[in-house]
């Protein structure tokens, strides 16, 4: 596979200048290989010696250089910002180098980091190390768990030098996906009065990535009630494997209902529903418990900026109870979605009465007891044959004997099998997720010019569901961990 073999596309383009501004990438000086994900590759149809087939890889993906038929642009868009009205944003360290054609339809790649763009403000336009591998590593890690999420191809790092909380080495991210619109795509062109321009935005989605919309009686009250249900289903899967986004603003959401933007993210060590993964969010607000009903408060924003679209159509009054009226349905999506996750990770086959009530039960059971949410999941696997390993993690074994009682009457009333439960169990209930301190050790090996320990973790990030060759991996988290903070810069 040649790179000059790859036929470019550039659809979003085609919309217009006011959707975007056309630059080059700011390159780095003596770029380096940090790290490759083979299986983001294989989605672009492009073989595992990517690399070494195309010399000028190095250069392109560090935004030293680009190929024929790349067309680099950052688009504009505006959002709201831990609740409040931010006005005018866009990529603005983020540039689109096209769309390339692939057995799996025409994908996005866009360099994260490669310099300065009009919608930059305050910033550098540049990423560092740190949270590029964080960014990359969580990207595959989540794709690996089955969550829909933008991929990661590469990273790229540079002995450049970017000012953070300290002095940092520059690094570019390669993202992957179908497209990165956003919901503040739609707010930007509502909020500044182009109408005209929200119409072209919103059948421009529609026909590339929502067809089926187009054969409905109102084409955008469709596209609005599948992206709410998209993301309704987003949220349980985040729930399910303890997942903090960290920074869910309305212009880090996706129209797609993929996972965007890898900041300050986190996944939970101890269950601590009211936990906080973002210390630059001192409110609370994006806390594990209250990221439904953060993603419900920002679809009713979309709806908002929707609203411009039925001008000429219908009275205000009458678009605004339609596009409502469609965002109730996330009111059953999301339960329903996270009750047929919960049982899936407690191992019931059938539906039956009560189900919820064990489910938050357990839930409860581990708050109170601070019992560690990845592993506390897996250990109840082996419920039949190991529940001592998992009663030890509970203090109050008064408590978990009574909810395991119930637990074991609701397993015997479908004549659960335990074997077969447990093997299923053990492919819902992942063994390693991405913490903190896990990614910390591939930084700091990293920073020190290892890279060995990032494609290491990656290895095992890809293969969440088996036990880890390094039991560390899987292991709770070392006592200075808890030390270990990550915020907006991250």
């Amino acid at each position: 596979m040649k790179f000059p073999e790859s036929v470019w596309v550039n659809r979003y383009a085609g919309l217009g200048r006011e959707f975007f501004t056309e630059l080059p990438a700011t390159g780095m000086p003596d770029p380096h290989w940090v790290a490759q994900s083979p299986d983001c590759a294989a989605l672009l149809g492009w073989p595992a010696d990517w690399t070494g087939q195309n010399p000028e890889a190095l250069a392109v993906f560090s935004g030293n250089a680009a190929l024929p038929g790349m067309r680099p642009l950052a688009t504009v868009y505006s959002g709201h910002q831990f609740g409040v009205w931010a006005g005018q944003l866009g990529d603005g360290r983020a540039l689109m180098l096209g769309e390339v054609q692939t057995p799996n339809g025409p994908m996005e790649l866009q360099l994260k980091g490669a310099g300065l763009t009009p919608y930059s403000r305050m910033g550098d336009g540049r990423a560092v190390l740190r949270s590029s591998i964080r960014e990359f590593l969580c990207s595959e890690a989540m794709d690996a768990l089955g969550i829909p999420t933008t991929r990661a191809l590469c990273i790229t790092g540079s002995a450049l030098p970017v000012r953070r909380e300290t002095v940092e080495s520059a690094a570019v991210v390669t993202r992957v996906a179908p497209s990165f619109l956003r919901f503040g795509h739609f707010e930007h062109f509502a909020h500044s009065g182009q109408g005209a321009a929200l119409r072209r935005l919103a059948d421009f989605f529609i026909e590339h990535h929502a067809p089926e919309c187009r054969e409905a009686d109102d084409p955008y009250v469709a596209l609005l009630d599948k992206v709410t249900r998209q993301t309704a289903r987003l949220m349980a899967d985040w729930q399910a494997v303890g997942f903090m986004h960290g920074v869910m603003n309305t212009d880090n959401m996706s129209l797609l209902g993929l996972t965007i933007d890898y900041g300050p993210f986190g996944f939970m060590d101890a269950f601590d529903p009211g936990h906080v993964c973002n210390h630059s969010d001192e409110r609370g607000r994006y806390a594990y418990m209250r990221q439904p009903n953060v993603a419900f408060w920002n679809l009713h924003a979309l709806a908002q900026a929707m609203l411009p679209l039925f001008e000429g159509l219908m009275p205000h009054e009458e678009a605004g109870e339609r596009l409502l009226a469609t965002l109730e349905v996330y009111k059953t999506e999301f339960p329903a979605a996270m009750l047929e996750r919960l049982r899936a990770k407690l191992g019931l086959a059938v539906a039956m009465d009560g189900d919820q009530a064990l489910a938050d039960d357990w839930l409860k059971l581990m708050a109170a007891a601070r019992a560690d949410f990845t592993i506390a999941f897996r250990l109840l696997a082996d419920f039949d044959t190991n529940r001592e390993a998992l009663r030890d993690h509970f203090l109050d074994r008064e408590a978990f004997d009574s909810w395991a009682d119930r637990y074991a009457a609701r397993l015997a009333a479908e004549g659960s099998e335990g074997a077969g439960r447990a093997l299923r169990m053990k492919r819902t209930n992942p063994a390693v997720v991405l913490r903190n301190h896990l990614a910390e050790g591939a930084i700091r090996a990293a920073q020190g010019g290892d890279f060995s320990e990032t494609a290491r973790l990656l290895k095992v990030l890809r293969s969440p569901y088996d036990e880890p060759l390094q039991r560390s991996d899987a292991a709770l988290p070392p006592e200075w961990a808890q030390h270990l903070e990550v915020s907006c810069s991250s």
